[in-house]
């Protein structure tokens, strides 16, 4: 099935403007073919030694499904009709997204998401997958 006949759209959501952008876009793009999105966020549990008060598992999925429900609420407030599925994955992000696209017809990012490297025109998540997905790529890039 192809993204024309209402095939399986991807989009990478991790909270930040470049990731709302892509939403935008994929949901735009969905309307356009008869799509539908599947938005992704991604979530690995940091290295903590030693600390007492490290969050939980579920914790940890609790915040990043919290996360992708207000980036869902703020962007797709007014796409009546479009079909938005929600996916929390635990893992690093481009391995998740890699995997959530396995069956997409159309993987759609931002140009960078919320790593250290405010300047750089590609974050590593979406450098990565620009290399290694089985599907076309978008990449919706905002002002830095």
């Amino acid at each position: 099935m192809s993204a024309a006949s209402g095939g399986k759209i991807v989009v990478g959501v991790d909270g930040s403007e470049p990731s709302k952008a892509a939403l935008r876009w994929a949901l735009r793009q969905a309307g356009l073919t008869g799509g539908w999105v599947s938005a992704v966020i991604s979530w690995d549990a940091p290295p903590i030694y030693g600390w007492e008060a490290a969050p939980s598992r579920d914790d940890l999925n609790t915040n990043a499904a919290h996360i992708l429900g207000e980036v869902i609420a703020e962007v797709a407030d007014d796409q009546g009709g479009i079909t938005i599925g929600r996916e929390v994955a635990n893992g690093h992000p481009a391995k998740a997204l890699l995997s959530s696209a396995e069956d997409a017809e159309l993987l759609v990012l931002g140009n960078r998401g919320r790593g250290g490297f405010s300047k750089a025109l590609l974050g590593s998540v979406t450098a990565y997958i620009t290399h290694h997905a089985a599907c076309p790529v978008v990449v919706v890039r905002t002002a830095v």
